[in-house]
């Protein structure tokens, strides 16, 4: 058996993140709880893969606006208790003071009797609002071979785009070990392998248990730090020479194929969030929701199967690289390029096209939308139009941002 398998492993997902570039998607929930590609919620994707690498003990750390992405988790997610298997919400509690969580690291140190509890060897660090499959069981391998107290998961992009992320730089004679950790540079190095491209960090991290105890609980009372994960926690372990990284590009997800093998998201703005929308939609999708042998698992409830039928005047629905959730009625309208989501109505001639609509939004007959993101119940009148002009959407007070327009959850389409 390999190390890793011996090993005894907690996933914690962290899932506190206010997400304020979504607003208003992220007006009544938390970050993770977006829904996203129809049926799934943000956090679906990490949860999926963490259970799909075969670690069922997970641990999900919330705290802004988490009533639904509560009930979400603690609805779908149900693991056999026979067999001591669970994913469990954990709120903010305020077990260390009396304060919220500063920070990522912040968040894992005052919920360290959860680690304490479960004596894991290995304790697995994911973020909770990114979409793509990973087998977190190769890091954890990867992890164990290498020695190292901390690994960190990275993705390669191209050095032109290294000022937008945190760049890993490594070793010139061994690039699976971290010398320095960069956030944001303006003048980062290439890869040793391959000078056009650097390392991204994507959150997700593996550690020895008891490294990383004693790593959030020495930066707990550091003055001046911020107790993030990326931005203090990671660099600490690189300045003790204990950091290793993990290329996202070694990863061999099953039933994966040379197109979506290396996808990953950050779809933290209104812009990347329609953007991996069109990726699903797309006729050769990017990213593959069709790969079962990776499944990525959630809940929509008793919803009947997709509709699409004739108009009261014989007009014929007509859909085309579109996502259609079950419970969707298309009657005689138009939809292309775009994702329903359960129980949305498309009346007859209707025009949707470029959008997201979310669960149980009406388009009224004969309505255009174009390049909108339109959240939960919201109705759009018989014969109005949205998308078409930003001035118009701006004055009826909507969201009008990187050429979309967006409405909040049961937002009113003014008269």
């Amino acid at each position: 058996m390999p190390p890793s398998s011996r090993k005894k492993v907690l996933a914690i997902v962290l899932a506190g993140g206010e997400g304020k570039r979504l607003m208003p998607l992220t007006a009544d929930r938390a970050k993770p709880a977006v829904p996203f590609a129809g049926i799934y919620r943000l956090i679906d994707f990490a949860l999926s893969n963490v259970v799909n690498s075969g670690y069922l003990r997970v641990v999900v750390l919330t705290q802004y606006k988490s009533h639904s992405l509560d009930r979400h988790v603690t609805q779908t997610w149900r693991m056999s208790t026979m067999l001591g298997n669970y994913v469990t919400p954990v709120p903010a509690q305020q077990r260390v003071g009396k304060h919220w969580y500063l920070g990522s690291a912040d968040a894992i140190y005052q919920s360290l009797n959860l680690i304490r509890d479960e004596r894991p060897d290995i304790v697995v660090v994911v973020g909770a609002d990114h979409v793509y499959r990973m087998d977190f069981g190769q890091m954890v391998q990867a992890h164990c071979d290498s020695g190292a107290a901390c690994t960190v998961a990275a993705i390669r992009q191209p050095i032109g785009l290294a000022d937008q992320f945190g760049v890993i730089d490594v070793h010139p004679d061994d690039p699976t070990r971290i010398r320095e950790f960069l956030e944001k540079p303006t003048d980062a190095t290439g890869l040793p392998d391959s000078p056009g491209e650097v390392l991204a960090s994507m959150g997700n991290y593996v550690f020895d248990a008891d490294a990383l105890v004693e790593a959030v609980t020495r930066d707990a009372t550091e003055i001046g730090s911020k107790h993030d994960m990326g931005g203090d926690i990671v660099p600490a372990f690189v300045r003790r020479q204990q950091a290793g990284v993990y290329d996202f590009k070694d990863n061999d997800v099953a039933g994966s194929t040379a197109r979506d093998r290396d996808y990953w998201r950050d779809v933290g703005t209104l812009g990347s969030y329609f953007a991996a929308h069109m990726d699903v939609v797309s006729p050769l999708p990017i990213f593959n929701l069709y790969n079962f042998r990776w499944p990525i698992y959630t809940s929509y409830g008793p919803q009947p199967p997709a509709k699409l039928v004739q108009g009261e005047a014989g007009e014929h629905a007509r859909v085309d690289e579109a996502v259609l959730s079950p419970g969707v009625v298309v009657t005689g309208g138009l939809v292309r390029r775009s994702v329903l989501s359960p129980s949305v109505r498309v009346d007859a001639g209707a025009d949707v096209v470029g959008s997201v609509l979310m669960n149980g939004v009406h388009v009224g007959a004969g309505a255009v939308v174009r390049n909108a993101i339109v959240d939960k119940f919201v109705v759009i009148p018989p014969g109005a139009r949205l998308g078409l002009d930003p001035e118009e959407d701006r004055a009826r007070g909507f969201v009008v941002e990187d050429g979309l327009t967006v409405l909040g959850k049961d937002q009113v389409f003014p008269a």
